[in-house]
């Protein structure tokens, strides 16, 4: 078996472990926080409380016995008397665990949805945080690599000075701000934009596009400028090598050295970044949704403990979980891609 599948499965395997431990120790800590507020109608207290049930969280009994376990609630449903307790922690993390394991059940939304499936409210909420993303990084990218070039090239120069004091800005101005002005700006003076997600669901595409423009530009500046920074400190320390003044002396013009060695040795650190960068992008959106009304993970994870909805909390955080984890390890096989000379997971020589 090549060596990258068994470094790769090795890693997928540490990967699966990892998001195990991190869910385990979120599940106990998660459970400890007060609970939500009981629903206040009788027939939805009693579908909320069998619903506990089902998920191994209550135990349900007929008579008042304190020895079963902590007193949670009665429900009259006319005929009969139901005595609700609270199941020990560790009897709940395995009922929780066995559900995922068995059914693929993560439980129901006893907020945000009530009722709803936890997978399912989760991927409603996936698509516009990754669309946001994933157009923020193709426009992020490729812009911060050609200013850090430009950047590198006029090193000390006019224009280096210029994008090196814009970098420093954008870098320095919270996300938060730079949506807030532009949405003071292009919205609430102007009228240029919506000022807010379309919420309805039948939102034609012109709205959705229309309303991605203000998100995108907030997650646009501080990721162009951390790229234009990078290519930039990279690029200027790979000029200033040995090998390239070798190039340099052997008869390649100075077009020829950066096009065919300098960029390419450059890259070796910088393009891993960009999956890197993705991921704090995704952390970032929790505020940028929160501001402009995104109905997407990052909003959904604030109202999950503002609401105290812990069933998809626990969901939203296994999405962030995985995704982070799987950005590391795309991260360590990207390096073999960028440069074939390395060789993640192979033996020494």
């Amino acid at each position: 078996m090549p060596y990258i599948v068994k470094y790769s499965l090795k890693r997928l395997g540490l990967l699966l472990v990892t998001t195990f431990i991190i869910l385990t120790i979120t599940f106990f800590l998660v459970k400890m926080l007060p609970d939500a507020a009981m629903p206040s109608t009788s027939s939805q207290l009693f579908a909320y409380c069998e619903d506990q049930v089902t998920l191994g969280n209550y135990i349900r009994s007929l008579e008042d016995d304190p020895t079963i376990g902590e007193f949670i609630t009665t429900v009259d449903t006319g005929n009969v008397t139901y005595y609700y307790y609270r199941s020990p922690l560790v009897i709940q993390y395995g009922n929780w665990l066995t559900g995922i394991f068995t059914r693929w059940d993560w439980g129901t939304s006893t907020a945000i949805q009530v009722g709803n499936s936890a997978m399912y409210i989760i991927g409603q909420k996936l698509k516009p945080t990754i669309l946001i993303n994933i157009i923020t990084i193709i426009i992020a990218v490729p812009l911060g690599f050609l200013f850090g070039i430009i950047a590198a090239l006029k090193k000390n120069k006019a224009a280096d000075n210029v994008i090196s004091t814009l970098v420093m800005v954008l870098i320095s101005v919270p996300s938060f701000v730079i949506i807030s002005l532009l949405m003071l700006v292009l919205c609430f003076n102007n009228h240029l934009l919506p000022s807010h997600w379309p919420v309805s669901n039948d939102a034609t595409v012109g709205e959705y596009a229309l309303a991605l423009v203000i998100p995108v530009i907030a997650g646009t500046f501080s990721t162009v400028a951390v790229f234009t920074r990078y290519t930039r400190a990279e690029l200027c320390e790979v000029m200033s090598s040995e090998f390239l003044l070798l190039a340099r002396t052997k008869g390649l013009s100075k077009r020829q050295c950066i096009v065919r060695h300098a960029l390419r040795n450059s890259l070796v650190p910088i393009v891993p970044m960009i999956i890197g960068q993705f991921i704090g992008i995704l952390s970032g959106s929790m505020i940028l949704e929160q501001i402009y009304g995104i109905a997407g993970i990052g909003r959904l994870f604030v109202d999950c403990i503002t609401y105290k909805d812990y069933n998809v909390l626990l969901v939203d955080m296994a999405v962030f979980t995985m995704i982070g984890l799987a950005a590391n390890l795309l991260v360590d096989l990207s390096y073999g891609i960028v440069d074939p000379r390395i060789r993640m997971g192979a033996k020494n020589a």
